[in-house]
């Protein structure tokens, strides 16, 4: 629980003292998208499949949701505020990569014991953040991108 107090003020500060390219708008639906797509993944993942749990299994804790509102939304935020769009294919690829492992030593951290971590793991491993976060975020990038378009449609339809 400590984890997550932590990363919750870490991670929402920073998302936001250093957003420079994401309007309110974007932030809104960007927070909007992580909340409900990280929720769908987790139904299958944590309550049909058992794969990994907040706190303790078979549980639903109020507490399980701060991760999904306060986590997850500051970090997909930093990502995208961060992202290198006018750049090489290669540099924005390294991007993913570099990010992705700090998503996983995060995921690392989380896994301590209690009072420090708050994850656990059923047949879920490590790897398997490390293969499904790129995936996640370049779902994220497409998102992002639909929302910058539809806001650009918006402005010349008027």
């Amino acid at each position: 629980m400590i984890d997550l107090i932590t990363a919750i003020i870490i991670f929402n500060f920073i998302s936001f003292k250093t957003n420079k390219r994401l309007t309110f708008n974007q932030i809104l639906h960007i927070w909007t998208f992580s909340v409900a797509f990280q929720s769908v993944f987790d139904i299958f993942v944590v309550y049909k499949y058992e794969g990994y749990w907040f706190f303790k299994k078979n549980v639903l804790e109020w507490a399980s949701i701060l991760p999904h509102l306060f986590v997850v939304p500051p970090v997909n935020i930093m990502f995208l505020n961060w992202f290198p769009f006018r750049t090489k294919v290669t540099k924005q690829i390294s991007y993913i990569f570099l990010f992705t492992i700090a998503c996983v030593i995060y995921e690392a951290v989380t896994l301590l014991p209690e009072p420090w971590g708050y994850f656990r793991y059923g047949w879920w491993k490590l790897w398997y953040a490390a293969i499904f976060d790129p995936i996640l975020l370049l779902i994220l990038l497409g998102y992002y991108k639909l929302v910058c378009k539809a806001e650009n449609k918006t402005r010349t339809s008027f």
